[in-house]
């Protein structure tokens, strides 16, 4: 067991020694002409549509970056993922929080309701179906194992705006962007990957990647419209 134990060790010790960093940005834009034809007068102008709301892509955010597929022998965990254990939707003022979360697959995820209402938290997702019924405050039961890759979306039974996304992911390399659209997956074994941006209202972009055996390699991503069937 002692042996077992400490090979674990040394092949976690010499993956991250031989292992390097993807940093880079993801932001969004909107579709070719799709501007322009919004902000050209006419109906736009009129009292009727004049305050209709339209998608900033400037001010988008929660973009996840991840590597697709095993990766390794999948046993080091990246170290912005402490490991596969539990994490936390919170429910507070009618609302999820956070609003996207990425998880290995494997991850437990706890749904606390701090709010003084009910709330039902459920899914219909193909990557999991599941329904905690309605409860208040934080019981132990209130628990989900997310074992299967995909997106999952959630929902409260009751309230109208109260939605979030689990992205559950195959391997522990995957970041989540900051305020400025930065991200950086730590610790990556060096070779050849497909690295995917995601955000739930946009086509994901996807592109190939060399991993170093130390040091950084950078890529960026643009998300916007396109590559999809033409109807």
């Amino acid at each position: 067991m002692k042996k077992l134990f400490f090979s674990t060790l040394l092949l976690v010790a010499l993956q991250n020694i031989f292992a390097g960093d993807i940093t880079g940005t993801v932001h969004a834009e909107p579709k070719a002409g799709a501007e322009s034809a919004a902000g050209a007068g006419g109906a736009y102008a009129s009292k009727k549509y004049q305050f209709v709301p339209r998608v900033d892509y400037s001010q988008m955010h929660d973009f996840v970056v991840f590597i697709e597929g095993n990766v390794g022998t999948n046993t080091a965990p990246a170290t912005n993922v402490a490991s596969v254990t539990t994490s936390r939707v919170a429910q507070k003022g009618a609302q999820f929080a956070p609003h996207i979360l990425p998880v290995l697959a494997g991850t437990t995820v706890e749904w606390p309701n701090h709010d003084d209402i009910f709330h039902n938290v459920f899914s219909i997702s193909d990557a999991k179906e599941f329904d905690l019924g309605l409860y208040k405050d934080s019981p132990p039961d209130k628990r989900v194992t997310f074992d299967k890759p995909g997106k999952v979306d959630v929902y409260c039974s009751i309230h109208a705006n109260m939605s979030c996304v689990v992205l559950v992911v195959e391997n522990p390399y995957f970041a989540t962007t900051d305020a400025a659209g930065k991200f950086t997956i730590k610790n990556v074994p060096p070779g050849k990957y497909q690295v995917k941006a995601w955000h739930e209202r946009l086509p994901p972009d996807e592109q190939e990647i060399v991993v170093p055996e130390t040091g950084a390699v950078k890529m960026d991503f643009t998300l916007t419209i396109k590559n999809l069937p033409r109807i």
